[in-house]
């Protein structure tokens, strides 16, 4: 079963992959981890990455695209993979809809985690110090809040008018919203 995880900077994605990870046995697809992971690596890539998010914009469409194409066609993942983060554009939901296609995979459900923006920001500062991000400042989370609710809009027109759309109250407590994803997949 693949899964998309949509919503804002801080909305639990993160969270749910795990939790779905656990009670699926699938593979959570992060692009933020798989930015970061080149970031670390002092790639070219990574180095543009960086002056991406330093500037609270989304990375570059074709970026992204290229390093999702790997995770979708790995066969030991087909079908058991939990996209979280991705995708941020219609560009991207369109090359995803492409690359499925491709390995003859569908999404099978499709949630978003809506998000007021002083949760999210509770979040974001919680999970700064926590987990020591250098992405999480509380300016550059502002900036890809704004960005998110601009960029992301018509990507969110794209799947609400699906079937297997789902919008979760995102405020909740990580139970709440792990026994509502239990209920839709019938677990």
């Amino acid at each position: 079963m693949n899964i998309i995880l949509f919503g804002p900077p801080g909305a639990g994605k993160g969270t749910q992959a795990k939790f779905l990870i656990k009670v699926l046995n699938n593979f959570q697809v992060s692009t933020g981890d798989m930015l970061r992971d080149e970031i670390k690596k002092d790639t070219e890539i990574g180095k543009k990455i960086i002056s991406f998010m330093n500037e609270g914009k989304f990375v570059d469409d074709e970026i992204v695209n290229s390093l999702m194409k790997k995770v979708v066609f790995d066969t030991s993942k087909k079908g058991k993979l939990i996209f979280d983060g991705y995708p941020r554009t219609i560009e991207q939901a369109k090359n995803l809809d492409l690359l499925l296609t491709e390995s003859k995979q569908q999404i099978d459900f499709v949630f978003f985690l809506n998000v007021n923006k002083e949760t999210i920001v509770k979040r974001i500062e919680k999970r700064r110090i926590e987990e020591k991000r250098s992405d999480d400042d509380l300016d550059t989370i502002l900036k890809r809040y704004d960005t998110y609710l601009k960029t992301t809009s018509p990507v969110l027109n794209y799947y609400s008018s699906k079937q297997n759309f789902y919008e979760l109250n995102g405020n909740q407590e990580i139970d709440q919203i792990n026994e509502q994803i239990k209920d839709f997949l019938k677990l």
